[in-house]
């Protein structure tokens, strides 16, 4: 039984934790995957997402999370797909400036700045 002020007990707690993103960012470090975490760092007008956003790229395009959707996370997505080939982060504009007469599913009227690093498992006792 929970003590006073307690809103849920401990089990409750354990099972959502198991299937978070971290959970999952971390089993696949831990099968020795390299990953591209994407984070929103900037923004200028309107976009899908806020400063701090982030989504994370597997090496064969898999998703967790997400930046906004539609054509410009697709455009960070493959961005991803190469800092995870070379291990070396980048930074990537996304432009959702499109004509607003188009169809595309790109017009948000904003443009949003994107830092994508790589993350690997490091070898005990080795640096980056």
């Amino acid at each position: 039984m929970a003590g006073p002020g307690a809103c849920h007990d401990d089990k409750e707690v354990e099972a959502p934790k198991k299937e978070s993103i971290y959970h999952q960012v971390r089993d696949f470090l831990d099968k020795g995957e390299t990953l591209a975490v994407a984070t929103i760092v900037s923004t200028k007008g309107s976009t899908p997402r806020e400063v701090g956003a982030k989504m994370v790229v597997t090496a064969w395009g898999e998703i967790l999370g997400t930046i906004g959707g539609g054509c410009g996370e697709a455009d960070v997505k493959r961005e991803a797909i190469e800092v995870i080939r070379s291990r070396k982060p980048r930074t990537v504009r996304v432009d959702l400036l499109d004509d607003i007469s188009s169809d595309s599913p790109a017009v948000c009227g904003g443009i949003m700045n994107v830092f994508i690093e790589p993350w690997w498992k490091q070898e005990e006792g080795s640096r980056r």
